[in-house]
C-alpha cells in the first residue's frame, strides 16, 4: 500500500459527532507508488485506540445510544503494502468497535442522524440505507476523505447498533520508518 505524507496529531474539534470535542487525528493515505516511501502519519496503539473509542463514544451519543463498554474491541493489524511488502518497523492498523443500545424503533433515526453528522463534518458518505427488506436494516459507511479513516454504524439486532473505526497505516512515534 502506497501512502500520502502528512503530518499526525490529536487536536481538539469543534462540536464532534455529538456537539461535544473530539479528538481528530490527521492521517495520510494511498496515493501513487511513487509515495511509497513518504512519511506515514505517527500514533502510539494507546493513544488510536483511546483516539478510536472517543469517536465511536461520540457516534453513540449522536444515534441516541447507550454504548455497552464491555463490547469495546481494538483489533490491531500489520499493514501490508500494495505489493504485499511487510515492513518490520511496527506499522499497524486498527479496527475499533463498539456496540451500542438503541430501540429497534429508534434505529434509522439514529443511524441517519450519525450519517448526517458525518455529512455537517465534511465526510464522505461510501454507503446508505435504511431498509426493512435488508439485513442490516439501518447502516451508514462513510470516509473522512482528507484524514483518510472510515467510520461505519449499522444495526445487529433489535436493541443493539455496532459502531466501527478504521485507521490508515501507522507508525508508532520514535520508530525509523523502513523504506521499500
Amino acid at each position: 500500500m502506497t501512502l500520502r505524507s502528512s503530518v499526525t496529531r490529536l487536536v481538539i474539534r469543534r462540536a464532534s459527532l455529538a456537539l461535544v470535542p473530539v479528538l481528530v487525528l490527521l492521517l495520510g493515505g494511498c496515493v501513487s507508488d511513487e509515495a511509497k516511501n513518504d512519511p506515514l502519519p505517527r500514533m502510539s496503539k494507546q493513544k488510536a485506540e483511546e483516539w478510536a473509542e472517543h469517536w465511536t463514544s461520540s457516534m453513540a451519543r449522536t444515534a441516541g445510544a447507550e454504548p455497552v463498554g464491555s463490547t469495546r474491541q481494538a483489533n490491531f493489524s500489520h499493514c501490508l503494502g500494495k505489493g504485499g511488502e511487510s515492513a518490520k518497523d511496527g506499522r499497524f492498523t486498527l479496527r475499533y468497535n463498539l456496540r451500542a443500545k438503541l430501540p429497534g424503533d429508534r434505529q434509522a433515526a439514529g443511524i441517519r442522524a450519525i450519517k448526517d453528522e458525518l455529512q455537517k463534518q465534511g465526510f464522505e458518505i461510501q454507503g446508505y440505507r435504511s431498509d426493512p427488506a435488508k439485513n442490516p436494516v439501518n447502516l451508514v459507511d462513510a470516509r473522512q476523505p482528507e484524514q483518510r479513516f472510515a467510520v461505519s454504524a449499522e444495526d445487529l439486532d433489535d436493541q443493539l447498533i455496532v459502531l466501527v473505526v478504521s485507521t490508515p497505516c501507522l507508525l508508532p512515534p520514535g520508530v525509523e520508518q523502513q523504506e521499500f
